[in-house]
């Protein structure tokens, strides 16, 4: 099995409600994949605006699995919530 970890930058206007749902979401998308860590490191400032946020929240997830759906990088990109994105593979 692979390790990958998914470096993630929320909009800090979502509510916590709103943020729960779109972990849930990013679950969903990994597909089959055993969720190891989920680490949220809080709302930072932006070295610069993304999409008019001048913070954003911080968080790492980590997880294995033998592959990944073709179409997670697209569904990431096509999320409005998602400021931005880093996958690794280790």
């Amino acid at each position: 099995m692979r390790q990958y970890k998914l470096f993630v930058v929320i909009r800090s206007s979502l509510k916590d409600a709103d943020r729960k749902k779109l972990f849930d979401g990013i679950k969903d998308l990994l597909g089959k994949v055993k969720i190891g860590k989920v680490d949220e490191w809080g709302q930072k400032p932006l070295a610069y605006p993304i999409k008019h946020e001048v913070s954003g929240v911080f968080a790492k997830i980590e997880f294995e699995g033998e592959q990944l759906a073709e179409s997670l990088e697209k569904k990431l990109l096509a999320n409005d919530n998602i400021l931005r994105h880093l996958l690794l593979r280790n």
